[in-house]
């Protein structure tokens, strides 16, 4: 199988000739190899596109690199997305819409215009290269964390949003109405130009729970999702949906595949056990991630990574259903041996 077959085969529920394999859900680049990305280094099984950058990013990732190298504030993507936003907790304290107390004030500090950089022609072009080389192609819409959630309670702050959820129903549905028209914009850009993964996210929970009651977010989030995800099925059927969630997101998943959700992701095993989804879920959902805890990563050994591998593969991989990844961004402190004994390990056990 060439790698478009075999991540479709994998999200159609059947087996591939082997477990695909990538690096977290977006482009993503190691200090050790700082020009070329991961999917490439690695020879992952997916690639990415992504809507063109905004006006004066390349004065901004000057200022970033301008930075000494010992400066660790977040990856350039985080940033890069921050920037997009208008959103810069490192130098602001307060979050962008966080004094709105009304709709008429929410009305008017309107949401950025990414559709003006979403140009048809070059996503598509992006797309077909791609898969010309036998890549199936992911994107996600341009977003402050995640589509609605977190960009939500980064504009209005954490607490303030918290506090709106309870409070002030009306304020959130309209924030949340026009976050979605948003998304289901950006989202039909990208399903037009051919992709073959639309990539969703929101962290709604922490390693214990949920950060807001499962009865919440079917109020106020399940709705807004499943508008995307139809909206985007209704161009292209065979679209496949991703949606991603740190933290402890079993009580949402019937949820999830219930709105179209084909692959959840990062699926972090000292949160869910990864083995015990696939059991429940495994006949409706695959499952991308799986490997290492930030422990892990940056202090355990090669042998460790290997053996985990190996366990994912035997169990969550059983007939498909797994595309390998680390469950956790591989921040600077990562052992660069325990990511080759990753691709190692899956070199190793991952043939069926």
């Amino acid at each position: 199988m060439n790698p478009r077959e075999r991540i479709q085969a994998v999200l159609r529920g059947e087996q591939p000739d082997r477990v695909p394999r990538t690096v977290n859900f977006y482009p993503w680049s190691f200090p050790q190899y700082p020009d070329r990305e991961a999917g490439e280094l690695f020879d992952c099984d997916v690639r990415f596109v992504r809507i063109e950058p905004p006006p004066r990013q390349a004065e901004f990732l000057s200022y970033l690199r301008s930075l000494p190298r010992d400066s660790y504030i977040g990856t350039t993507d985080i940033l890069r997305t921050y920037h997009d936003w208008g959103y810069h907790p490192e130098i602001e304290r307060d979050a962008p819409l966080g004094d709105a107390h009304t709709i008429a004030q929410l009305a008017a500090a309107p949401l950025p215009d990414f559709m003006g950089r979403a140009n048809p022609g070059r996503l598509q072009a992006a797309v077909r290269r791609l898969h010309a080389r036998n890549y199936p192609v992911m994107a996600a819409p341009p977003h402050l964390g995640g589509e609605l959630f977190e960009t939500a309670w980064r504009l209005r702050g954490f607490e303030q949003f918290m506090v709106d959820l309870v409070e002030n129903p009306p304020l959130v549905e309209y924030l949340l109405e026009q976050l979605t028209a948003l998304h289901v914009a950006l989202s039909l850009a990208l399903t037009r130009a051919g992709i073959d993964i639309l990539a969703l996210d929101d962290d709604v929970a922490e390693p214990t729970q949920m950060l807001i009651s499962p009865d919440m977010w079917r109020r106020y989030f399940k709705p807004c999702v499943r508008t995307i995800i139809e909206a985007c099925r209704a161009v292209n059927p065979d679209l496949f949906i991703f949606w991603h969630s740190d933290g402890f997101i079993e009580p949402i998943i019937p949820d999830l595949i219930e709105i179209g959700v084909n692959v959840l992701n990062p699926v972090q095993p000292d949160v869910m056990d990864p083995a015990h989804l696939k059991r429940a879920y495994g006949d409706r959902l695959a499952f991308w991630g799986t490997v290492g805890t930030p422990q892990r990563w940056a202090w355990g050994t090669p042998d460790e990574i290997r053996q985990e591998v190996r366990e994912r593969i035997a169990t969550v991989g059983a007939d498909g259903g797994l595309i390998l990844s680390p469950a956790y961004d591989l921040e600077p402190e990562f052992r660069w041996e325990n990511v080759v004994a990753f691709f190692d390990a899956i070199d190793r056990w991952g043939a069926y």
